[in-house]
């Protein structure tokens, strides 16, 4: 039987890099505007922000309510720019509200985009893989093939050396190439 070494994996051609970093190729592509969003949405997103809006907010109320208190107990004294129902400190919230919403919502967008991209990316890497795998694995089958091949071989050349009465020796015999 001819034994043939070469199996599926010397013949299959690996080509192509496999792996693409998505995250580098989207971040080369963005606009300035598209950055500027992006950072927008990554301040106005974090607990930092939340706590200094919240502090900024409740010193406002404080202090316009203390202008107000010390408006009536000393009615020469600095007027408060918002007092209650603080109309001043609702428009500058909305304004803000206004335009961080818009620009959380346009990195949103470039997010799941981007997330789309690598689930493909990914999808494109698994189909690859499994190629690569079922290739494996018909040369892990070839090989075994071959590893049958030269036991039945071996097993015909030791029933040979036992019927001829080569194999009564207690020595082992070796087998120079080419016999």
């Amino acid at each position: 039987m001819a034994m043939h070494f070469k199996g599926p994996a010397a013949r299959y051609a690996h080509d192509r890099h496999v792996v693409r970093n998505i995250n580098h190729e989207f971040r080369e592509k963005l606009s300035l505007g598209q950055r500027v969003a992006d950072r927008v949405a990554q301040v106005v997103g974090s607990w930092p922000f939340i706590i200094y809006q919240s502090v900024i907010i409740t010193l406002w109320i404080a202090f316009n309510l203390f202008l107000v208190y010390q408006g009536y107990k000393n009615p020469g004294y600095f007027k408060a720019w918002d007092p209650y129902p603080f109309i001043l400190l609702n428009l500058v919230l909305s304004f803000q509200a206004a335009y961080t919403g818009p620009v959380v919502m346009m990195s949103q967008n470039r997010q799941a985009e981007k997330d789309r991209l690598m689930a493909e990316e990914d999808f494109q890497v698994n189909k690859r893989s499994e190629e690569e795998i079922k290739v494996l694995m018909e040369h892990l089958v070839h090989q075994d093939a071959i590893m049958a091949d030269i036991l039945s071989q071996l097993e015909s050349t030791l029933k040979g050396q036992i019927v001829s009465g080569k194999g009564s020796s207690t020595e082992p015999e070796t087998v120079q190439p080419g016999e």
